[in-house]
């Protein structure tokens, strides 16, 4: 491995692109469980009928509290235990209930332990489970001779050895192939952000060896962790040289967080310790023990006692488990920065733009928008919120229900600003002023009056007013397919209808702090989401502002619909590795790429005017001919496809060809947008948009279902993510989906989205054996589907 880690000159891209990027350091690695499971429509046993069976006004709650006991009654002992996460919700629009279940074991949070259950009609339709199934064996605190079975360390061990490999295939013949040479790339990529301590290690044994009797304490997890964290190579030989200083400079304060209920009813809280003062950080870093779990050699798992650490740096925002046992050991990490009363008067303003639909300046002039807001979505519109809830005026003397009504680039919704130092802070960044009228109209001139071309700061008022208008409109658009308060979106305000608040984004234009790229961190619900967009300077000039490219901001705010929708609002560590965090990319190209669609097929690229190139910065463009686009499942095993991005590539493929497989039946809207209901909350009978509403035994209208096949597949693809479970593979978001078209329209879709899917590879006999965080593993595709399916009738 020494040889592996060398000082690599490559970029590692939050939105991807292959050839030009900011240096970036990501780390991100973890276990693939093998236990866990995603299972729709559980078999006819008691599983699938607990309590009251079948009764439609059973309580959701109980239903799902009966079959986690049911579920886990063979593994139940004493020592094991859960409670009922807080952000557990029934969804308004599909009428299921979504339980997450937390695992505890001897009063110790299992962090990885979760299960989800979604109920609907009174019966549990689906669940993901990854609960620890061994004994509940009582920790050892003085046992200093534990060895993982998984972290860090194995984890590069393993990709060490396939990258050498690799070296050998490749020049077995004195030439490299193409192919061998890109996965080498990918690789090196991946090694330079996640595996390169190898400089540190002689100093971190040191400190071990100065500091054995102390080192389980928070405050030397998290100073040893930034040394493998931080990007900065010469704060981390500040930090190994200089330990006990920085240590002695570290405070703690004990916090106490109310996280869920057991199934009693019973509140369980967790005891969080906030560190303060550690180098390379931008807040306080969050610290609390927990068990996670480790894979071992005979497939089972085991439990390893950890600090699991929430740090918020300057261009990344981590989840990490560092070992309790050994701090210096990282035995997982995510990181949250994913590269890519009656209603007062709404104030609607006027935005010269290029507007919705038009993904980047090449594709049409700009106009003028009044007023775009969607009422349901954004009942104060995009400029008013309480000032209460105002990040900008806590600290003035407002009463508790004054509506502020803001003439700059934020609101509810979105706090937009120029960031040319890329900084942490925000609060006081420069915004456009519209005035009291709102007015937001100024020029974009990409040459000066001397004929040169003009830096994109001189037309920072039209790139700003840009981010914020397609960040709302984004805001809007998930909204009205489900992404609402009690589901983790982001808003200052949530108007009484639960979830958490103070949490709207966070968008920085023009940020100083890289070029060529875009990112978005996602914590839990309840904190900010921030992006960073950046402008390029590749390619000659002018340079691009990727501000003004629509599909790039689409992207990246589609991190935080994803992240906060799949496994539950409060847990942002489920698309961090592997097949789950290239799909987290996927969803971003594939929605982007949804919204600037039009009735007359194309096929599109992602990135190409900001890269100023034709293809734009995928391997393939998006095209259901595959002869442009040939990626199946199996191209996951090909070189230049270890990493997120290029997973993210195949998952946004494959959704495309459904999508416009669901297309070709239904039909296209002109617009993604539902209709807005009257003040009863009724749907005119006369929109293009829902089929015709049916209703149920009762008189009660059933779900509106949206009739055509572009809006049919955002809906599926919302609703998939909150019926899979946390860390899904590519077989569970394709059977959420599936499962999600069952409840919407009843299955009427199902043999179209099974040989949707298995044209491009996720048929039922598809598989897939020994992946590994970063991607890697053995695939097959597979073409077959359901035998109900394999009439031409279907």
């Amino acid at each position: 491995m020494q040889a592996l880690l060398l000082s690599l000159a490559l970029t590692s891209s939050a939105f991807a692109f292959h050839e030009h990027g900011q240096s970036r350091k990501s780390l991100s690695f973890g276990p693939i469980l093998p236990h866990a499971q995603f299972i729709v429509n559980p078999s006819s046993s008691s599983l699938a009928a607990t309590t009251t069976p079948g009764a439609v006004d059973a309580d959701p709650r109980q239903v799902a509290i009966a079959f986690v006991n049911e579920l886990n009654a063979q593994f139940a002992q004493d020592g094991h235990s859960y409670w009922v996460r807080e952000d557990s919700y029934t969804d308004p629009a599909s009428g299921v209930s979504h339980f997450y279940f937390r695992q505890l074991v001897r009063d110790f949070e299992v962090a990885d332990g979760n299960i989800n259950v979604n109920v609907y009609n009174g019966k549990v339709i689906s669940y993901g489970d990854s609960f620890y199934k061994g004994d509940a064996f009582i920790f050892d605190f003085d046992d200093l001779s534990y060895k993982h079975s998984t972290s860090q360390h194995t984890y590069c061990d393993q990709l060490g050895q396939r990258y050498f490999e690799l070296q050998a295939l490749s020049f077995n013949n004195g030439q490299q192939t193409p192919l061998v040479g890109a996965q080498i790339n990918q690789m090196t990529q991946i090694i330079d952000a996640n595996c390169d301590t190898s400089r540190h290690r002689a100093q971190l044994e040191k400190i071990k060896a100065a500091h054995k009797d102390e080192l389980r304490s928070p405050a030397h997890a998290a100073l040893l962790f930034m040394v493998s964290a931080s990007p900065d190579a010469s704060l981390s030989r500040e930090i190994t040289d200089n330990f006990q200083t920085y240590l002695s400079q570290i405070s703690v304060q004990n916090e106490v967080h109310f996280a869920g209920s057991d199934a009693s009813g019973s509140q369980f809280s967790r005891s969080v310790d906030y560190l303060h003062n550690v180098p390379g950080t931008v807040s306080p870093v969050k610290a609390r023990l927990a068990y996670v779990q480790s894979p071992t050699e005979d497939g089972k798992t085991e439990l390893v006692l950890v600090w699991k650490l929430e740090v918020e740096m300057h261009n990344n925002w981590y989840e990490a488990a560092v070992s309790l046992v050994d701090p210096t050991v990282i035995v997982e990490v995510v990181d949250w920065a994913s590269d890519a009363g009656a209603t007062p008067e709404r104030l609607g303003g006027t935005y010269n733009v290029w507007k919705w639909g038009l993904n980047d300046p090449e594709c049409g002039e700009r106009s003028i928008e009044n007023s775009p807001y969607d009422e349901v979505a954004s009942p104060l519109g995009w400029h008013s919120l309480p000032a209460s809830k105002d990040a900008k005026s806590r600290n003035r003397r407002y009463a508790s229900d004054h509506i502020l009504n803001v003439t700059q680039t934020y609101g509810n919704n979105v706090y937009a600003h120029e960031d040319w130092e890329g900084r942490n802070e925000w609060l006081d960044n420069y915004r456009p002023d519209g005035g009291k009228n709102l007015n937001f109209n100024y020029t974009y001139d990409l040459k000066t009056k001397n004929g040169s071309w003009a830096d994109p700061k001189s037309y920072i008022n039209t790139t700003i007013t840009q981010l914020f208008y397609t960040t709302n409109m984004v805001h809007d658009l998930y909204y009205r397919y489900g992404f609402d308060e009690l589901s983790g979106n982001f808003q200052q305000y949530n108007f009484g209808k639960g979830g958490k608040e103070n949490d709207a984004v966070i968008a920085n234009a023009q940020d100083g702090s890289g070029y060529n790229n875009a990112n978005f961190m996602t914590p839990p619900d309840g904190q900010n989401g921030r992006m960073r967009m950046y402008t390029w300077n590749v390619h000659g000039f002018p340079y691009r502002d990727g501000d003004l490219e629509a599909g790039i901001v689409i992207h990246e705010l589609s991190h935080g619909l994803s992240t906060r929708l799949t496994g539950g609002p409060a847990d942002s560590g489920c698309l961090g590795w592997g097949e789950s965090g290239g799909m987290g990319e996927g969803w971003g190209d594939f929605l982007a790429t949804t919204i600037r669609s039009t009735e007359d097929y194309s096929d599109y690229s992602m990135g190409s005017w900001a890269a100023n190139e034709t293809d734009g910065i995928r391997n393939y463009v998006y095209s259901t001919n595959m002869t442009i686009n040939p990626s199946t499942y199996h191209t996951l095993d090909k070189g230049g496809y270890w990493g997120v991005h290029a997973i993210g590539e195949v998952w946004a493929e494959i959704l495309w060809v459904v999508s416009n497989k669901l297309i070709k039946k239904h039909g296209w809207s002109s617009t993604l947008f539902p209709p807005v209901p009257d003040a009863n909350g009724k749907v005119p009978e006369d929109n293009d948009f829902y089929r015709p509403a049916t209703y149920d035994a009762t008189g009660k209208p059933k779900r509106l279902v949206p009739k055509h096949g572009n809006s049919l597949i955002v809906q599926l693809v919302l609703d998939g993510m909150k019926l899979q479970p946390c860390r899904p593979g590519f077989f569970e978001a394709r059977d959420a989906i599936i499962q999600a078209d069952d409840i919407l329209t009843g299955g009427e879709n199902f043999c179209l989205l099974w040989k949707a899917f298995a044209k491009r590879g996720l048929g039922v006999d598809a598989t897939v054996t020994g992946r590994t965080p970063w991607g890697g593993g053995v695939r097959k595709d597979g073409h077959a589907v359901p035998h109900q399916c394999t009439s031409d009738k279907h």
